[in-house]
């Protein structure tokens, strides 16, 4: 017999709830992608660019947005667009 002390079940909450973050991250992202709406961070590392020209593009109206509990995400399309009126 082992007795669980209050530390263990401390350990064992944190690995729950970091486990169930993950697989919500995961599942977020994934879901995003099918439907066409990327996050902020794969934008500004595919595109290249700062936070804030992310943000002159969402505030001038040039690429659609929608903001989820404080994350921004936008248009596969609009980017597309984006990328062919500049080339």
């Amino acid at each position: 017999m082992e007795i669980i002390s209050k530390q263990d079940l401390e350990l064992f909450r944190i690995r729950i709830l970091s486990d169930i973050g993950k697989m919500l991250e995961a599942n977020l992202n994934h879901s995003t992608d099918d439907f066409g709406w990327l996050r902020s961070k794969a934008i500004r590392k595919m595109m290249n660019i700062s936070p804030a020209t992310l943000q002159n593009l969402r505030v001038t109206g040039k690429i659609r947005f929608k903001k989820v509990q404080g994350s921004y995400y936008y248009s596969k399309d609009d980017l597309q667009k984006l990328f062919e009126d500049e080339n």
